[in-house]
């Protein structure tokens, strides 16, 4: 078996991965042509990665023009460690208001716990501006290093 073989992720650690991190790094392109990268908060819904920003955010910008982007999500601090999942894929973006609400509301429950009537006020007012993006995935890479044993 290969060193790439010996290090992939399953479905499963991948999606238990996803739901233990906290940071999605996403990666769109820009009107010139270079990557524009930022890091953003996320939920898997139905097993999907799902993210929201401002309607009128680069990012969402970027993405009306190429929905093409991938998205990363990493750890580790020394070799024996390092961890993550890469997604190469498709953004479908919506902003129709309860799609966008929904979205919010678990985001923020990830992040924040259960949400109370003041935070769901707040999520309400934001959902107006934004859009929610569904990454629909082309190719995933995974690692995890620590399947090596420190055998490298």
């Amino acid at each position: 078996m290969n060193r790439r073989d010996q290090i992939r992720m399953s479905d499963e650690e991948i999606r238990a991965f996803l739901e233990e991190q906290r940071t999605l790094q996403i990666a769109t392109i820009d009107h010139d042509g270079w990557p524009h990268l930022v890091a953003m908060w996320y939920a898997l819904i139905e097993g999907e990665v799902v993210f929201w920003t401002y309607a009128k955010s680069q990012k969402a910008v970027n993405l009306r023009r190429d929905d093409r982007l991938t998205c990363l999500v990493e750890v580790g601090e020394r070799y024996d460690e390092l961890r993550g999942v890469q997604i190469k894929g498709r953004a479908v973006m919506s902003d129709d208001r309860e799609t966008v609400q929904r979205a919010g509301e678990a985001i923020w429950e990830r992040y924040t716990g259960p949400l109370n009537e003041n935070t769901r006020q707040m999520v309400v007012a934001q959902a107006a501006k934004r859009v929610v993006i569904f990454v629909k995935p082309v190719e995933i890479v995974s690692w995890d290093h620590r399947k090596l044993g420190r055998g490298y």
